[in-house]
């Protein structure tokens, strides 16, 4: 006599709403057999799979797929409500809650902010440019000529023989000549690379803000003005600066400017070598040169140029000795700013 696959159909949907209606009403210590009743060797669903064997062979693989659903789901069912269950006895309402920890910016971007922040109020604004620079931005444009001992002064990462990982955010000062006219006030903040042994005073990787100001009759009391209100603005009221003749190609006059010590006043400690003073900055007055390859008429236009390292200027207003301590990740420098 062949069996009637709708009817073994029907006794495991009965099975099913049978097993978990008695799984969710039983006592927890008798729940093991429960499960062992409806999913062990003897379970009443292998014995209905007994009749598998007086089917067709299209009814047997109707119902053989019917018997492992049920499985499956009865499985997921007691296996869900233990876990369920387990959570529940856990959890104790009575408990605080938990803080979850707050992130927040790194120091270099906190300076960056900072430092950007103070030329903003003064009327710059903000460019960008590529990190990835052609020869002719990073050098030729802003007067380092081809095998010019100048090129020196930066150790660089060549990509290939025509592109180069920037090492200033000047480029972005040419990319900008070209596509405006005086007058031009433009801060240029980002990351530069330098082809440098890492040491306590030096990094391969570092941060860079650059300025620049062209119009008609700049000088360089303009410049004077601009840096020292800069620094009062962010390192105190306190903050001198002190003005010594320097060179870069791209500027003429060029100076480099120091701060007075903020850690001994000026007096001399091993922050700044018992000198008193400390580089912050490079400055002067754009060649004309680098207005001439931007087709800029340089007897009618003047501007200035400074550059300042982020890392440099955080070390400074902290008392931060080693550059490398910035890009160790280690939360315990890291939470003190």
């Amino acid at each position: 006599m062949t069996a009637d696959p709708k009817s073994i159909i029907d006794q495991l949907d009965d099975i099913e709403a049978e097993a978990k209606r008695e799984w969710d009403q039983a006592d927890p210590k008798d729940r093991p057999t429960i499960k062992s009743r409806y999913l062990g060797k003897k379970s009443k669903i292998k014995s209905i799979l007994g009749a598998l064997k007086d089917l067709s062979p299209e009814d047997r693989k109707t119902v053989g797929q019917k018997a492992n659903q049920l499985q499956n789901s009865l499985n997921d069912h007691f296996v869900l409500d233990q876990v369920q269950s387990h959570r529940k006895a856990q959890y104790d309402h009575t408990l605080p809650g938990r803080v979850q920890p707050r992130g927040h910016r790194h120091i270099l971007t906190q300076t960056m902010d900072d430092v950007v922040q103070i030329f903003y109020g003064m009327g710059f604004e903000v460019a960008d440019g590529p990190e990835i620079e052609s020869d002719y931005y990073n050098f030729s444009a802003l007067n380092f000529p081809p095998d010019h001992p100048a090129r020196d002064m930066q150790d660089t990462f060549f990509l290939n023989d025509e592109y180069l990982l920037r090492t200033h955010t000047s480029p972005v000062q040419v990319r900008v000549f070209e596509q405006r006219r005086p007058p031009v006030r433009i801060l240029a903040p980002g990351r530069t690379y330098r082809n440098e042994a890492i040491s306590a005073r030096a990094y391969c990787v570092f941060h860079q803000v650059e300025g620049f100001f062209v119009d008609v009759d700049v000088t360089f009391a303009d410049l004077k003005g601009v840096l020292s209100a800069f620094a009062q603005e962010y390192f105190g009221a306190q903050a001198q600066l002190r003005f010594r003749p320097s060179f870069f190609p791209f500027t003429e006059p060029s100076t480099e400017v120091d701060v007075n010590c903020l850690l001994c006043g000026g007096k001399g400690c091993a922050l700044c070598k018992y000198e008193g003073w400390l580089e912050i900055l490079g400055a002067g007055m754009i060649d004309p040169n680098v207005f001439t390859a931007v087709d800029y008429d340089p007897d009618v236009f003047t501007g200035y140029a400074f550059g300042m390292g982020i890392e440099r200027i955080a070390m400074l207003k902290h008392g931060i000795d080693d550059i490398r301590v910035f890009y160790d990740n280690d939360l315990r420098f890291l939470q003190q700013f």
